[in-house]
């Protein structure tokens, strides 16, 4: 799937993502993005497992955790970077917008994915995507992004049953155009 640049994602719990361009780097195309948080915003614990992400504190201040460990804090001028595999979340600490510049490399899917995923929460009106675009994204690209708070079961029966289920009532039209996974 192509998109123009600046392409600009906004869901309904208040983040919005402005990826700015793709750029060719050693290591694979770059996504180049500024992302935005309200206060209590940001991403639910998630793991890109191909990916790395880079994201530098423009503005306000960035709570940010990987499992196990306890919360940390990033200020403005700071820059935390998620490597591949490892699962992190990040959230607008305080009352300030959050807002970053930063990157995630190499870019394979990722604008679709994110793209996709807002979608679906601002379909659901919540954090969780509509149910069955949900299981289709997480079905069919589990092996590039996981949601590690999910549990097992769901991910390994109850998705896949879920994103069967849509493929029949003809639920996956609007994804005609989705970038293959990659194996």
């Amino acid at each position: 799937m192509e998109y123009k640049y600046p392409h600009t994602i906004e869901n309904c719990l208040g983040e919005k993502i402005i990826f700015q361009s793709v750029e060719p780097a050693e290591g694979g195309d770059k996504v180049i993005l500024k992302a935005f948080c309200q206060p209590g915003a940001g991403p639910a614990m998630h793991t890109h497992f191909r990916q790395d992400e880079s994201l530098t504190v423009v503005a306000g201040k960035m709570g940010y955790q990987t499992p196990g460990q306890e919360p940390k804090f990033a200020d403005p001028g700071e820059t935390v970077l998620f490597k591949s595999g490892t699962p992190h979340k990040f959230w607008a600490e305080g009352q300030e917008e959050l807002q970053c510049t930063g990157w995630i490399q190499p870019a394979h899917s990722v604008v679709f994915f994110l793209s996709a995923v807002y979608a679906a929460q601002n379909k659901s009106g919540k954090g969780e995507p509509e149910p069955f675009d949900g299981a289709f994204l997480l079905t069919k690209y589990a092996s590039e992004y996981d949601m590690p708070e999910i549990p097992s079961f769901v991910k390994k029966v109850i998705l896949p049953v879920t994103c069967f289920i849509g493929g029949l009532l003809g639920k996956y039209k609007h994804f005609k155009d989705a970038p293959p996974a990659l194996k």
